[in-house]
């Protein structure tokens, strides 16, 4: 099987004798910035709607997971059929309503959250939302998890209005408040686009990307000489961009 064929691949890698010095020195703690990585090229490539890449970036993604299961396998902890065994378990433990016979069951929330309590024995709405997220997707956990208790604006106004006195804090903050100020403000901006219905990771990574491509553009319309123009002549570049 092809899995079996990769598995083998990264015991020849990680081997003492004969593997890859560098396969061979990585840790659960190395190589994770490296499995964020992948995680997000797999989003890249959907979001450019390139299946073929997709595809590549996938197979980046799931030697990530072999390559956790095999330090694992080495240190005596589990191996990658426990991997498989741990998540299909989970799936049929919370979709009892399709792999039992139960004609009323807790819903998906329901279950991760029991699932979280006796994993953690921590009984807070906010427990198991990872520390490791990227900023902006964990705020958007973080006001999900509080809202269902109730703790949210019950519209849209609230929001904006919480958006403007941080903004109001932030110019009256200190030099080292301003830090903990932006923070507070960006909670606040996710916190509205929340309530739009707009993923912020997604929004930021659109406007990057739209950033970057009318930047490029500047610098092409710019020529060698585009460093050494004026503020107004790089804005007169940029607004000719934008008009497209």
């Amino acid at each position: 099987m092809a899995v079996e064929r990769l598995l083998a691949i990264m015991a020849r890698l990680r081997d003492p004798q004969r593997g890859c010095e560098w396969d061979v020195a990585q840790t659960w703690a190395t190589i994770a910035p490296y499995t964020i990585e992948e995680a997000y090229e797999v989003a890249d490539a959907i979001a450019r709607n390139d299946a073929d890449d997709l595809k590549d970036e996938l197979g980046d993604l799931l030697l990530q997971v072999v390559f956790h299961a095999r330090i694992a396998e080495e240190a005596g902890v589990f191996a990658f059929p426990d991997v498989v065994a741990a998540i299909s378990d989970k799936m049929e433990r919370r979709h009892p309503h399709i792999f039992g016979d139960a004609s009323h069951s807790p819903g998906w929330e329901e279950l991760k959250a029991a699932e979280r309590r006796d994993a953690t024995q921590d009984d807070s709405a906010l427990a198991g939302v990872a520390a490791g997220l990227p900023a902006l997707m964990r705020a958007v956990k973080l006001q999900k998890r509080a809202a269902r208790t109730g703790f949210d604006w019950p519209d849209q106004t609230g929001a904006i209005a919480k958006i403007m006195e941080e903004i109001e804090e932030v110019k009256t903050a200190s030099e080292d408040q301003r830090e903990d100020e932006i923070g507070d403000l960006l909670f606040a901006v996710v916190n509205w686009a929340r309530h739009l219905g707009v993923d912020p990771e997604a929004a930021l990574r659109s406007g990057n990307a739209k950033f970057e491509r009318r930047f490029r553009a500047m610098e092409a319309l710019g020529g060698e000489a585009f460093a050494a123009l004026s503020l107004d002549d790089k804005e007169a570049l940029w607004q000719q961009v934008k008009r497209g």
